[in-house]
C-alpha cells in the first residue's frame, strides 16, 4: 500500500531481542517511535535516532505500523486494551504486529477487537535468540490475514530470514508453541550430552565439533553449547520467559486433551534452576541443574 512505502514505525518493548530488532529498522533508515516503561532502556535506540514517546497512546496516534515485543501475556493485555491502549488510540488503517510470545487465545481476542476498529493486526512471534535479532535471521511465525501479511512483509524481511504465514489469527502463537516444545526437550538432551562428555574426560569442544554436524545437530547445540563451555550464561533468551512459554504450551495442550510429558519435565527442571537464582540467565543455564 502506498502509505507503507516509508511508514513511521512505533516500537514497544526494548528487551534483549527487541532492542536489536528496532535497531535494524533504524539502520534501514525508517522513522521509529519508541515507548518502554523504563525510558533508560530505550537510550541506545534514541542515540541511533529513534523518537521517544511518553505513552502507548501518543505512540499509537503517531505511528503507521506498530510492533510490540513485551514480556508476558499480561503485558500484552495492558498495552493493547483499555482507555490508553493501542486498540483504543490507533487510527483506522494502522498495522499492529505483536511479536511477543503470548497465548493463541489472546491473539484471537486482539484480532476480533481490531476488526471492529478497522485496524490490521498480526501475531508474529519469533525464534532465533539475540543472535538472530542482531543478524536479521529470525524465524517469524505469523498469524492473521494474508493481505495484511503481504503488506508488511518488507519489514519481516529486514528482521528475519524465515518468515511464514501459518494461518488465521492465533496461528503464529500456536506455531511458536510448537517451536518451544521442541526446544524444551532438546535443551535437556544438549545439557545431558555435555555433562556426559565432561564426565567421560572428553574435550567438550572436540565433542561438539563431531556431533553438531551429525544427526544430533540443532540450533541449541551449535549456538548455546559453546556459551556453556565458556561459562557464559548471559541471556539470548531468559529462563523466566522460557518458563512462561512452556506454561502457555502446557495449558494449550491440556485444552486439546494432549499429554506432553517431555515438556512437563523440562518445565520442572527450569522451575528448579529459576528458584536456584537463574531466572534472568539464558536458557543454556539448564546445564547448572545437572552440575
Amino acid at each position: 500500500m502506498a502509505e507503507l512505502k516509508s511508514p513511521t514505525i512505533g516500537w514497544i518493548g526494548t528487551g534483549v531481542m527487541g532492542q536489536s530488532m528496532a535497531g535494524r529498522l533504524l539502520q534501514a533508515e525508517y522513522n521509529v517511535n519508541v515507548f518502554t516503561r523504563t525510558s533508560a532502556k530505550a537510550q541506545e535506540l534514541l542515540e541511533l535516532g529513534a523518537g521517544w514517546k511518553n505513552s502507548v497512546k501518543s505512540l499509537a496516534e503517531e505511528s503507521d505500523v506498530i510492533i510490540t515485543m513485551v514480556g508476558y501475556p499480561s503485558d500484552v493485555e495492558e498495552v493493547y486494551f483499555g482507555e490508553d491502549g493501542l486498540l483504543q488510540n490507533a487510527p483506522e488503517g494502522t498495522y499492529i504486529i505483536d511479536m511477543t510470545t503470548s497465548s493463541p487465545e489472546l491473539a484471537v481476542k486482539i484480532d476480533q477487537e481490531a476488526n471492529k476498529r478497522s485496524i490490521h493486526v498480526l501475531d508474529a512471534p519469533v525464534s532465533g535468540g539475540d543472535i538472530g535479532a542482531k543478524q536479521g535471521t529470525l524465524s517469524i511465525m505469523v498469524g492473521g490475514e494474508e493481505s495484511v501479511f503481504h503488506d508488511v512483509r518488507f519489514l519481516f524481511d529486514l528482521l528475519g530470514s524465515q518468515n511464514v504465514l501459518q494461518g488465521p489469527a492465533g496461528s503464529g502463537q500456536f506455531t511458536k508453541m510448537c517451536n518451544q516444545i521442541a526446544i524444551a526437550s532438546n535443551m535437556m538432551g544438549v545439557s545431558e550430552s555435555l555433562v556426559y562428555a565432561e564426565a567421560a574426560g572428553l574435550d567438550p569442544n572436540t565433542v561438539l565439533e563431531s556431533i553438531s554436524g551429525g544427526a544430533a545437530g540443532s540450533w541449541s547445540l551449535s549456538n548455546l553449547t559453546p556459551r556453556v563451555i565458556k561459562g557464559d550464561l548471559e541471556p539470548g533468551f531468559y529462563v523466566k520467559h522460557f518458563i512462561k512459554d512452556m506454561k502457555i504450551a502446557i495449558e494449550s495442550a491440556e485444552k486439546m486433551e494432549l499429554d506432553l510429558p517431555g515438556l512437563k519435565l523440562a518445565k520442572q527442571l527450569y522451575d528448579q534452576i529459576s528458584s536456584d537464582g537463574y531466572a534472568n540467565s539464558g536458557t543454556q543455564a539448564l546445564y547448572k541443574y545437572y552440575k
